[in-house]
C-alpha cells in the first residue's frame, strides 16, 4: 500500500484523538471543580437554577434553593461554581459588577467624566400629552406628518 493511500486515515486518527483529548481535559476539569466544592458556595444547577451549598457528600450535594428550602442534588447536576461577586450580583441583584482583575465597573459614565453630577436624565410625562406635540426624530416620521398636513390644509381648502 502507498503511504498516500494512508495519509488521510492517519490524518483522520489523529483529529480524533486530538478532539477525544480535549473532551476529556474538559470533563476533568468539571470533575476537579464539583470536587472542590465548599459549603457556603454559589452554584448554578445545569437546569439553571442558582442556589448555595449547605452540605456536600460523594455523590450527591445539599443546596438551599431559597432560605430554608433544601434539595438534595447529583454532583453531576452542578453546571458551575461561582464566585461570591458574581453570585451576589445574579441572585441578590447587586449591581456592582467587576472587571476580571477584581475591580468595580462603574454604572454610568461619570467615571469619563469625573463628575459625577453630569449624568441627569431627562423626563417626559407621556400623560400630559407632551409625546403628541414632539417633532419626529427620522426622516421618514417628519415626511409622514408633512404629507399628513398637506392633506388637511388641501381639505380644508375644498371645502371652501
Amino acid at each position: 500500500m502507498d503511504i498516500l493511500t494512508l495519509l488521510p486515515f492517519i490524518v483522520l486518527i489523529g483529529a480524533m484523538f486530538l478532539m477525544t483529548r480535549s473532551a476529556k481535559k474538559k470533563q476533568a476539569a468539571a470533575a476537579q471543580m464539583r470536587n472542590d466544592m465548599q459549603p457556603g458556595t454559589g452554584v448554578r444547577t445545569i437546569g439553571g437554577m442558582y442556589a448555595t451549598v449547605k452540605e456536600v457528600h460523594d455523590d450527591t450535594v445539599l443546596l438551599e434553593v431559597a432560605p430554608g428550602v433544601h434539595a438534595i442534588y447529583a454532583k453531576n447536576s452542578i453546571g458551575a461554581v461561582l464566585d461570591d461577586a458574581e453570585y451576589n450580583r445574579i441572585v441578590h441583584g447587586d449591581d456592582q459588577e467587576l472587571d476580571a482583575d477584581g475591580t468595580v465597573v462603574p454604572d454610568d459614565a461619570s467615571s469619563l467624566t469625573g463628575d459625577s453630577d453630569s449624568a441627569e436624565v431627562a423626563k417626559i410625562d407621556l400623560a400630559k400629552g407632551e409625546a403628541d406635540d414632539a417633532e419626529p426624530e427620522d426622516a421618514a416620521a417628519k415626511d409622514v406628518k408633512k404629507a399628513k398636513d398637506e392633506s388637511k390644509t388641501d381639505g380644508d381648502a375644498d371645502s371652501k
